[in-house]
């Protein structure tokens, strides 16, 4: 009896052995594998039976179950946009069929691209989710598909121009009186910038700065009289005019518009308004540093913005840091779709592997809890990156002849067995 026991128990640990040999060499094979998550076979002991009501005898070995390790994989940056990594715990969430099978489907593999209906998907065709931007810069209560557009986006006419710069404390008043036809020998200092009407047609308007006084200066707006309603080519057309005053400390007391304010270019829409930002004077209550003063240094501009664009075409998809996923169009600018949905377990350990780099919930993983990037414990996002495999090659290979090692042990306790049944048999001759 004890000799077959000693035989099963060889065998037993053929098997287990065999098979924990299977997991390290799934492991190993998946080494390049996006987002794949070592195994592990757990073993445990085979009862063989109560001796003499003392205790119990054992039978052998088995694997009880193969088990997922889910440590965090290095990340690798890439130069696809649309490629995304998790740092962190938590999944990707995707929908479809696969297999046969309809439903939720979760994943760390951040390899998505855009099919020709303009939905993200993952390489395998399954729609990733996430929570659909709103037009007031919100984002929906619950997860949908995510569609990229694939119109173009309307232009919007310049409403504001902001210039930040210092005039030279040290310039003095032009002898000639403003000329808005010889801008540059009636005033100290010019910039430029390109709007947009409604049209999204582009036009350059220059800024000219000319000292009055002491501490005070006048500022003059022209634009291309071939392109205002009313203004003759080859003739600059003056569409806005102010006043600015300094303290004696160098900044912007006083901001004031003495002309304008509203354009009327040619075929746009007309009453185009335009405010200029010259930053907070300290008669409206702020510093009157964040915009133009006036120092003891060259005239210069060190920032200047507006904020019109022309009509633009999708370019590109690019995932954000706080898994925003935008999309970048020809007109520069960059406008969010959605955000990507991130599914955490109470138990991830509990997670079923549907294969392609796929897991689905079950009883024992409980229900995900679906949120953003960055909440409640999920993973933070990393666009332009993949994480890889968490398989460590050199501890696979001890493994790999620690299991070998056990798998010859075993099969010395079978032909050990046999030799002493053997020598048994040989007793009755």
């Amino acid at each position: 009896m004890s000799l077959r026991n000693a035989m099963n128990s060889g065998v037993s640990g053929l098997i287990a052995e065999g098979r924990a040999l299977g997991v390290v060499g799934d492991n190993l094979a998946n080494v390049n594998t996006i987002g794949f998550k070592e195994s592990r076979a757990v073993f445990e002991t085979v009862l063989g039976g109560a001796v003499g009501g003392l205790g119990t005898q054992g039978s052998g070995v088995r694997v009880a179950r193969v088990q997922q390790l889910f440590a965090q994989g290095a990340l690798l940056t890439t130069s696809q946009p649309t490629d995304v990594a998790l740092s962190g715990d938590g999944f990707f969430v995707v929908q479809g069929t696969l297999d046969g099978i309809t439903g939720s489907f979760y994943s760390r593999a951040g390899q998505t691209t855009v099919n020709n209906d303009g939905l993200l998907v993952n390489p395998q065709g399954l729609e990733i989710q996430g929570y659909a931007a709103n037009s007031d810069g919100t984002f929906a209560a619950s997860p949908t598909s995510i569609q990229v557009p694939t119109t173009g986006i309307p232009p919007r006419s310049t409403t504001q121009i902001t210039v930040g710069a210092n005039l030279d404390a040290g310039a003095t008043t032009p002898a000639a009186p403003w000329d808005p036809n010889n801008p540059a020998a009636t005033s100290n200092f010019s910039t430029s910038t390109t709007i947009y009407d409604s049209q999204g047609t582009a036009h350059n308007v220059n800024v000219y700065f000319r000292r009055t006084a002491a501490n005070a200066w006048e500022y003059h707006v022209l634009a291309n009289g071939s392109e205002v309603t009313g203004g003759v080519a080859g003739r600059n057309s003056e569409i806005a005019t102010g006043t600015l005053t300094f303290n004696t400390s160098g900044a912007l007391q006083t901001q004031a518009s003495t002309f304008g304010g509203t354009v009327n270019f040619n075929g746009a829409r007309p009453g185009q308004a335009l405010a200029f930002n010259f930053g907070t004077p300290i008669g409206a209550g702020g510093t009157g540093l964040d915009g133009i003063t006036q120092f003891g240094s060259p005239s210069n501009v060190n920032a200047q913005s507006q904020d019109g664009y022309a009509s633009g075409s999708l370019t590109n998809v690019r995932v954000a840091s706080d898994g925003t996923v935008n999309g970048v169009y020809t007109n520069g600018q960059v406008v969010p779709i959605a955000r990507l949905a991130i599914a955490r377990f109470q138990s991830n350990d509990g997670l079923a592997n549907a294969g392609h780099s796929l897991w689905v919930a079950t009883r024992d993983s409980g229900e995900p809890a679906l949120g953003v990037a960055g909440t409640g414990g999920r993973a933070s996002v990393v666009g332009g990156a993949l994480e890889q495999s968490n398989i460590d090659v050199s501890q696979q290979f001890v493994n790999l002849i620690s299991h070998q090692r056990s798998f010859q042990a075993s099969s010395k306790t079978i032909t050990t067995a046999d030799q002493m049944l053997q020598e048994l048999m040989n007793i009755t001759r």
